[in-house]
C-alpha cells in the first residue's frame, strides 16, 4: 500500500516514514505544504492513504484536504494536529479528514489508525444495509439515513456505527468497541472512543433520529430509542 506523508517536522516525518516502511508500506514524504499540495492532487501518485499535518507551511493541511475532496479524491486521510480542543478535531473531520491524531503520539498509534481505515469490517462486507428503528446504514455508500435525511460518515464513524447497528439495544463494553474498531489496547484508544461517540451522537441529531447512544455507567454504550419515545 502506498502512503503520502505530509509533515513539516523533519525529525517526526523521518521517524514515521522509517517505521511505516518497516511495516511494508511504500511512503512518499514531504515537509512543505506547497510541494505537498501538488503531490496530493496528482492522481498519478496512486496513493492509497494520506497522512497530513494540519499546520504545514505555505499551504496548510486543511486546505490540501479540502482541495483533494473537491477533486473527488476519496482515499482515506488522517490529519495530524497539535490542537487538542474537540472543536479543532471536528473541524478537521468536517473538512474531509477521516481520522485524526493529536501530537504527541506513538508511531504504533498511527499504525493502528492506518489499519482501521484500510480494512473493510467483515461483518459489514456481507450486507448491503443495516437498520434499527428509524435508522439505516447504507454499506456501499457509507451513508447514515433517517427518513429523508442522509449523511456520509467517515470510515471510523461508519465502522463504529455498524457495530452498534449489528447489536442494537445491547450494551457494548469499551473494550469490545476498541478492539473491533482499532484492534489495539484500551489505554491507547479510550479517549479516542469517547470522541467518536460524541461525533456519532452529533450525526444522529443531524439526521433527526429518535435513536441515541447512551452511556451505561461502568459498562459501555448502547444504541437505543429515546426513552420518552418508547411506547
Amino acid at each position: 500500500m502506498k502512503i503520502l506523508l505530509l509533515e513539516d517536522d523533519k525529525y517526526l516525518c523521518d521517524n514515521m516514514k522509517q517505521q511505516l516502511t518497516k511495516e511494508g508500506y511504500i511512503v512518499d514524504a514531504c515537509n512543505d505544504g506547497e510541494e505537498g499540495f501538488l503531490l496530493a492532487l496528482d492522481q498519478r501518485g496512486g496513493y492509497d492513504l494520506a497522512v497530513i499535518d494540519r499546520m504545514l507551511p505555505v499551504v496548510d493541511g486543511l486546505s490540501i484536504i479540502k482541495a483533494m475532496r473537491n477533486k473527488k479524491m476519496q482515499i482515506p486521510i488522517i490529519i495530524i494536529t497539535g490542537m487538542s480542543e474537540l472543536q479543532d478535531k471536528i473541524e478537521g473531520l468536517d473538512n474531509g479528514a477521516d481520522d485524526y491524531l493529536t501530537k504527541p503520539f506513538h508511531i504504533s498509534e498511527l499504525s493502528a489508525r492506518i489499519r482501521a481505515l484500510t480494512r473493510r469490517p467483515a461483518v459489514l462486507a456481507k450486507k448491503s444495509c443495516l437498520s434499527f428503528h428509524d435508522l439505516s446504514l447504507d454499506i456501499s455508500k457509507r451513508q447514515l439515513a433517517c427518513k429523508s435525511n442522509h449523511l456520509a460518515l467517515t470510515p471510523t464513524e461508519f465502522h463504529l456505527m455498524g457495530i452498534f447497528l449489528e447489536k442494537p439495544e445491547i450494551v457494548l463494553t469499551r473494550e469490545q468497541l476498541i478492539q473491533k474498531v482499532w484492534e489495539t489496547d484500551t489505554a491507547v484508544e479510550s479517549k479516542n472512543l469517547d470522541n467518536y461517540i460524541y461525533f456519532l451522537r452529533k450525526r444522529l441529531r443531524t439526521v433527526g433520529s429518535e435513536c441515541v447512544l447512551s452511556s451505561v455507567y461502568g459498562s459501555g454504550f448502547i444504541l437505543e430509542v429515546k426513552h420518552d419515545t418508547k411506547p
